[in-house]
């Protein structure tokens, strides 16, 4: 049984990996963090999942509050497992100090903030103890089977080579700042609107989107960076947050000064920050061509929560990953097999082969199309929320824990990933002149 340590959780995320109880986790963990908002956020939202009517935790939080909680951490040695998601400017240097004295560590993205953390990503990734990193998209149903459908070349194909549609492979997220979690209004710290603490929109939700298009194109070959990688163009615009939305987002009636040369306005009524939160960057994977787009909102509409979209082009058909208004904030995988590809006939005698897997897959015309356009209808017993994925996550640091294996594979990943965003940001910041303003809100 493993027992869990955090250190300093000042982003939700941390809680939510103890969203559901785990058998192979003590009850009792423990927290080492400095006295502040941040550690009561983290120790409300666990009590939320113990006092809930339907089927709460029971989880023992131990608190070691003080200034020096990284030290007494590792001199405590009260379990061999810590959780680290919060502040990401020092995130990879602490990752590495934790690692030089023997802890594995699950840490949530973004793991950089520039370049001068990539010394402590080739340290932490080289050899054991265990780093993984806390990616959630993996675990999305529609992710999984769209993955699936991609590796089948009868239904499939191949990832086209001619881009001239467009990319092949696009995805695209739209998050909020003024959001749900576990149901009620998510309470931010205000250094998460500093992009130099939290990081910007370049290295943030694109470490989500860089594993997905790893993972559509992983093979027994670890990744390389210098090797596999090339970098065509990266760009990256603000959402204007008003001060009146950035208190009721972070219950602070002014901006840290630290972020005080991206605000505008000449009263402090009007005050506006200019938060680079979004990106579009286009890249190539062992020659297949990717572009990833995230953008950050200020609400998120009544019963939506965050979205993204899907497109993966292949040789025998498009599939699509669609949410958003028009499918009612539901996710939608559509499938259009191209004509006299062949592929259709393969699709369903694929959907039929699945229900052992997944009972009540169904395929369906999308209605508004011409009968082209095919819909796979995943039955909402086996969608998971993506509040829920941070458990499973965890679930599975606790697998490599209990093997006692270091994945040379992973590592590779990780260094591709975090190297791939650090070089996007580099070339975004290159690009701009002058101070960024509002592209989208």
């Amino acid at each position: 049984m493993h027992t869990l340590l955090f250190y300093d959780p000042g982003h939700f995320h941390a809680a939510l990996t103890l969203r559901v109880r785990n058998p192979r986790l003590a009850q009792e963990v423990h927290v080492y963090a400095p006295p502040g908002p941040d550690l009561q956020a983290f120790l409300a939202l666990v009590q939320a999942f113990n006092t809930r009517q339907i089927d709460p935790t029971n989880w023992q939080v131990r608190v070691h509050e003080g200034p020096d909680a990284l030290e007494r951490l590792i001199a405590e040695q009260r379990g061999q497992a810590v959780v680290l998601a919060g502040r990401s400017d020092r995130k990879l240097e602490t990752l590495a100090r934790l690692h030089s004295a023997g802890f594995a560590v699950l840490a949530d993205k973004p793991w950089i903030t520039d370049v001068t953390a990539l010394p402590f990503l080739d340290k932490v990734t080289a050899s054991a103890p265990l780093a993984l990193d806390i990616i959630t998209a993996r675990h999305e149903v529609l992710a999984g089977l769209g993955r699936k459908l991609a590796r089948i070349p009868e239904i499939f194909g191949a990832f086209v080579v001619d881009d001239s549609a467009g990319p092949a492979i696009e995805l695209g997220f739209i998050h909020h700042l003024h959001k749900l979690v576990n149901g009620s209004p998510l309470l931010r710290p205000a250094w998460y609107f500093d992009v130099g603490v939290q990081g910007d929109g370049v290295v943030d939700i694109p470490s989500h989107l860089v594993d997905q298009v790893q993972w559509q194109l992983e093979d027994a070959q670890p990744f390389d960076y210098t090797r596999d990688v090339t970098l065509h163009t990266a760009r990256r615009w603000a959402t204007a947050v008003p001060r009146t939305v950035f208190t009721e987002i972070t219950g602070q009636e002014a901006f840290p000064p630290s972020v005080r040369e991206a605000i505008t306005g000449d009263t402090i009524a009007g005050e506006t920050l200019h938060l680079p939160c979004n990106t579009e960057i286009d890249f190539s994977l062992r020659g297949v061509t990717a572009r990833l787009r995230s953008e950050w909102f200020l609400r998120e509409p009544p019963g939506s929560g965050d979205w993204h979209n899907v497109t993966l082009r292949g040789s025998r058909a498009l599939l699509r990953v669609v949410q958003g208004p028009e499918t009612g904030h539901r996710a939608e995988l559509r499938v259009q097999p191209h004509a006299g590809g062949g592929s259709l006939a393969a699709l369903r005698e694929w959907v039929a082969s699945e229900q052992a897997d997944l009972p009540g897959l169904t395929l369906s015309p999308v209605p508004e199309s011409d009968g082209t356009l095919l819909r796979l209808d995943v039955p909402e017993a086996l969608r998971t929320g993506h509040e829920t994925h941070f458990a499973e996550v965890l679930d599975q640091f606790l697998d490599h824990l209990d093997s006692g294996t270091w994945s040379a594979t992973k590592a590779a990943a990780l260094r591709m990933r975090y190297t791939l965003l650090a070089r996007a940001r580099e070339l975004a910041l290159r690009g701009e002149s002058g101070p960024l303003r509002a592209e989208s809100v």
